[in-house]
Formats: C-alpha cells, structure tokens, sequence
C-alpha cells in the first residue's frame, strides 16, 4: 500500500481493525481532503482521524471510512473504480436523524450536487439526496413529526 502520510497514524492499523464491530462501510476516494470537508460541512460529521491516506468519520452511532485511491494500489477494486466518474451507484448512504434541509443548504454553499432537496416522503421521512466530491450518494433523514 503506497502511503502520503508523514510520521505515523493515530493508532496502528491492527489496533483499529481490532476493535470494529457491525457494518463497516470504506469509501474510496480521490481526495481525502475534499471528501472530510464534505461529511463535516454538509453532514456534520465528526472527523476521528484524518491524514493524507486514510480517515475516520462519526455521526451519531455510525462510522465510516475513507481511503484514498493511491492506498488501495493493491487491492482488488483499485482497477475497477479506476476512472470511475460516479462511485457508489445504486448506493444510498444514509444518515439519519441528520437534518436534511441543514445539510441541503449547506451543500448548496459548498457547491456540492443537491439530486433532490429535501422533502417530505410516504415512508415518514424528510430527506435529500447530495452528491459528494466523488459521486457517492448521501441521504440525510429525520423522521417525520405525526
């Protein structure tokens, strides 16, 4: 794995692979810096741990990864998201409880792709549907109030 970072991450990889439990979802990007600024100003996501390679991200009980594309050199989906214009398709990445229309108005700020803003929906929902940087697709959600 071809690595950018300077000096050493938070905790070793062995250490943090150890202790995950549940879904894990990594997402592979083409820029670690523009994908972190998205979940933290448009989802308001905490960022656990970020360098030039790797990040961690919260939001409520859930946590997600990124890994930029040059660390995934050797792994089996370098080749097939290579050139890839839209990651993730079909995928819907769901935050809930995460205020859609906050998150819509700020990913209008950011110039972020807004495919649908937010709305009332027939499941008792209110969502949107955001791109980020690399064409994944994030739904925010709150439930609706009866």
């Amino acid at each position: 794995m071809a690595t950018k970072r300077p000096g050493t991450p938070w905790m070793s990889a062995d250490e943090y692979g150890a202790g995950l439990e549940g879904l894990g979802i990594n997402l592979l990007v083409s820029d670690i810096a523009a994908s972190e600024e998205f979940a933290r100003s448009v989802l308001g996501a905490e960022s656990v741990y970020v360098d030039a390679d790797f990040a961690v991200l919260r939001y409520g009980g859930a946590e997600w990864m990124l890994h930029a594309d040059h660390s995934y050199e050797d792994h089996p989906l370098h080749g097939f998201v290579a050139g890839q214009e839209g990651r993730g398709a079909g995928a819907e990445l769901r935050l809930h409880h995460c205020d859609p229309d906050r998150a819509e108005a700020a990913a209008l700020a950011g110039g972020y792709t807004v495919l649908a803003g937010a709305a009332d929906k027939p499941h008792g929902l209110r969502e949107a549907f955001i791109l980020d940087p690399d064409g994944y697709c994030w739904v925010p959600d709150i439930p609706l109030k009866g």
